[in-house]
């Protein structure tokens, strides 16, 4: 059968199902470094044939997540070196949101938004999580937020790719006792000083916010 022809008997709906919730899981760290990922094992837990399978993972190897082998595919780990180039982006993307508003004083962060952002957060201090890899949602969740109220979305477009490609790295920092609750604070601090018109030391706090990272989710 050849390609076309098996794409042609396959819904899209299926292929895109069985390719998403397979993303979902390696870039949420569900899917662990040290898993085999095979077509027949992959079509029998989704109840599929194996088309919308092989589909899913070859656009999986051409995402950057998986690799081929002769037994079938692995998960593809960050080096540490890639993992620390891609932090040093998201330190430039994320201090470049305050900084531009402390160039230009016409440039304002979305207060309304932002505050909507800050209610959520009280409401996390309240009932704080335990520790938990899930957190790490959370918290892409606040950074995506403060940088999307600079009113930049292409900053916000580079934030979302480096935070993609180390999030299973980042997930093992919220599993630290203390860490949760700590982020919880400092998201609250630093976005009520943006909203308070204190640019400069919300951006001093939050590079030391971001910066706390490597020494908490060092890779291996």
């Amino acid at each position: 059968m050849s390609t076309n022809e098996s794409h042609a008997d396959t819904p899209p709906s299926l292929r895109e199902r069985v390719y998403a919730e397979l993303r979902d899981e390696l870039l949420g760290g569900r899917i662990g470094p040290t898993e085999r990922l095979t077509e027949p094992r992959l079509s029998k837990r989704f109840g599929v044939s194996r088309t919308p399978v092989r589909d899913a993972l070859t656009r999986l190897v051409a995402d950057g997540l998986l690799a081929r082998e002769e037994w079938g595919y692995s998960v593809v780990v960050p080096s540490p070196a890639r993992v620390r180039d891609l932090h040093e982006v998201r330190i430039a993307v994320e201090l470049r949101g305050i900084s531009r508003s402390i160039e230009n004083p016409t440039l304002r962060h979305d207060a309304e938004a932002l505050g909507e952002e800050v209610r959520h957060w009280y409401g996390l201090r309240a009932a704080p999580p335990g520790p938990s890899p899930d957190f790490v949602l959370e918290d892409e969740r606040f950074h995506t937020a403060l940088l999307a109220s600079s009113g930049n979305a292409e900053l916000v477009a580079v934030l979302a790719g480096a935070s993609r490609w180390t999030r299973s790295v980042r997930m093992r920092g919220f599993l630290v006792p203390g860490r949760v609750e700590a982020a919880i604070d400092e998201h609250i601090e630093i976005a009520e000083l943006v909203l308070g018109g204190s640019l400069e030391l919300a951006h001093r706090l939050l590079h030391e916010h971001i910066g706390a990272s490597p020494e908490i989710a060092e890779p291996t």
